[in-house]
């Protein structure tokens, strides 16, 4: 089977779009636009309400996705979970591999 140049462009096209509206997918809570992103040094007085990681396609087929878009979606993903435990301020941690991003979740308000 010959795979001919307007599949190629075709599969490239779509992926790309597909990299590109992922965001479009993305649950966002009532809430979570009010959720605090801070330093740790910041959160000394607050209650630790326990931590989230947070997990988003970093690849689609063979296309990897923007590295701003892919942290503004674990963003996005900690602050509703943010709401979902009650608390309202995050700090963000660590991340082991692209498209992975630990968030420790505080009550400060």
């Amino acid at each position: 089977m010959q795979i001919t140049t307007k599949f190629i462009m075709t599969t490239l096209l779509s992926s790309t779009l597909l990299a590109g509206c992922a965001s479009a997918f993305l649950d966002v809570k009532a809430g979570s636009e009010k959720v605090a992103v801070v330093d740790a040094k910041q959160v000394s007085g607050c209650e630790s309400k326990g931590t989230v990681t947070s997990s988003v396609l970093s690849k689609v087929w063979f296309v990897n996705r923007g590295e701003e878009g892919v942290e503004e979606n674990l963003l996005q993903m900690a602050r509703n979970a943010a709401v979902e435990d009650n608390a309202d301020t995050i700090v963000k941690g660590e991340s082991k591999k692209f498209g992975e991003r630990t968030y420790s979740l505080y009550k400060c308000r």
